[in-house]
């Protein structure tokens, strides 16, 4: 048999094939726009996903015998706002996760509605990348647009709507939504009254290993697959990156170096961080996580050296960085985009701070790896401030595939970081999720017992860790200092 695992990405949909033994036989990807339609706002059009999808279908099962797919798992960006009319077509472009147009919105709802009551209907306060914020921006500002609303829906979700003509939605993903009783796991209707919205216009709730149904027979017939295959709920890309890195039992931890970045902590408990620096979400094992979100991670990365240095040769800049470790005085706050966790703030902006008349290529490319490592540091300091100790940590992403940069969040954290044999962490975990939906596996931990290993292990060298522990205490007095800069220089 055969399960399809898909990973609904910010820049590429990703496709594998796995077999019974967890191989990822085969392999596909497709590539779609970002909308940046006004400063600061996201957007995707949704069609382009399904037609990533069914293009990607086609090349990822060329010469395979479809008959033996069993079921089809997706993981996908989180807090997405999609619309749907009454007939099921899109209103309007989805607002994705990393945009920023609803800072009023979420003022509205941390200060009138407050903070403390978010937290104690949802588990967690109002980000800019939430999709209610983002809900009560439409209802303002495209109050035609909004009154057409029948259906709302996360971008994953949606690939599962046109696969089964089911409106479903898991727990994992559903948490983002700031709609969500995480703690009940049912939505909360006093949010739904806060945010003018329906029951009946959000989908039904699912586990992420459930089955919500079978590919409908039109749609087989396009994808060239059995029209009898099932179809998981799936789970938002952060809890299927946890899947897909083992990353189920209680206390086990994985940070994920992507567009952006996160520090996941599994907990069989639910539990909310008192200050909120951290979300506390549902998990796609059945359980609860711990979660900081960064909007910028490996994307900063990418735009100094691609867009700033004018090239793709990562190594080549990296090369000889180590030499350096903790003495470079250059720093780099990394929030290209805003921040959200802990900070909160979608006014900050990415920053050099420390340049001088000897300040090299290789300072700034440095101090932009160590400034993403702070940030995450920053998420750890949360979890340890609340009894939350993490030992160690699986570690995936594309990022993730610098040699250079796992020494230095090792260091960084103070922690060794296992990498999995298998990368494909969001893409492999919706997989899995389809092997216990279809029966495989009894449950997501046996699959996860069964299926991952750990490739190697990247350890901190205690001098260098010593070292970054000084300059992460630097990097702690940066944003302090310009926060009310980051706000003046928007008003």
């Amino acid at each position: 048999m055969y399960w399809i695992g898909v990973d609904l990405g910010t820049s590429a949909l990703k496709l594998l094939l796995v077999d019974e033994a967890g191989a990822i036989e085969r392999s596909a990807s497709r590539e779609y726009p970002l909308l940046f339609p006004y400063p600061g706002w996201s957007e995707q059009e949704p069609e382009q996903w399904w037609n990533a999808l069914v293009t990607g279908m086609h090349e990822l099962l060329e010469g395979v015998d479809a008959s033996k797919i069993a079921g089809i798992g997706v993981g996908g960006q989180m807090h997405g706002l999609v619309t749907l009319d009454a007939s099921d077509n899109v209103i309007r472009p989805a607002i994705l996760w990393n945009d920023g147009r609803t800072d009023r919105e979420t003022e509205w709802l941390n200060t009138v509605i407050g903070k403390e009551r978010l937290s104690t209907l949802t588990g967690n306060i109002a980000f800019a990348g939430f999709t209610a914020p983002k809900i009560l921006w439409m209802r303002k500002n495209e109050p035609e647009l909004f009154s057409r609303v029948d259906k709302i829906m996360l971008p994953k979700d949606y690939l599962n709507y046109r696969l089964t003509g089911v409106h479903a939605c898991d727990y994992s993903d559903a948490s983002g939504m700031l709609l969500l009783d995480v703690e009940h796991r049912c939505w909360s209707r006093e949010m739904l009254e806060i945010c003018g919205v329906e029951t009946g216009q959000l989908p039904d709730l699912f586990e992420s290993s459930d089955v919500i149904g079978t590919v409908l027979p039109e749609v087989a017939a396009l994808l060239g697959i059995p029209a009898c295959v099932k179809v998981a709920a799936g789970a938002g890309d952060n809890a299927a990156a946890a899947v897909g890195t083992g990353t189920v039992t209680d206390g086990a931890c994985n940070i994920s170096l992507g567009t952006s970045g996160t520090i996941f902590i599994a907990s069989d408990r639910f539990g909310v961080d008192p200050n909120n620096g951290l979300h506390a979400f549902a998990h796609a094992n059945g359980a609860y996580h711990l979660m900081g979100c960064m909007l910028s991670a490996a994307s900063c990365n990418k735009w100094f050296c691609e867009d700033i240095l004018h090239t793709a040769d990562y190594a080549e800049e990296q090369e000889g960085m180590e030499e350096r470790f903790g003495k470079n005085r250059v720093f780099f706050l990394p929030y290209l985009m805003g921040e959200r966790s802990p900070i909160n703030d979608i006014d900050a902006r990415g920053t050099f701070v420390g340049l001088s008349m000897d300040t090299t290529r290789r300072d700034m490319v440095q101090a932009v790896l160590e400034g993403v490592a702070f940030a995450i540091r920053d998420c750890f300091e949360v979890a340890r401030s609340i009894g939350v100790s993490v030992e160690r940590s699986m570690l995936c992403g594309g990022g993730a595939q610098s040699r250079v940069w796992q020494k230095i969040l090792s260091s960084v954290l103070n922690i060794p970081l296992d990498l999995p044999k298998t990368v494909q962490g969001p893409g492999y975990g919706a997989a899995m999720l389809a092997m216990v939906a279809t029966g495989f596996y009894p449950d997501v931990q046996t699959a996860a017992r069964s299926l991952i290993r750990v490739e190697s292990t990247v350890y901190p060298d205690p001098d260098t860790a010593k070292a970054y522990e000084a300059a992460y205490r630097r990097f702690d007095l940066i944003y302090p200092a310009l926060k009310a800069f980051y706000k003046e220089c928007k008003a």
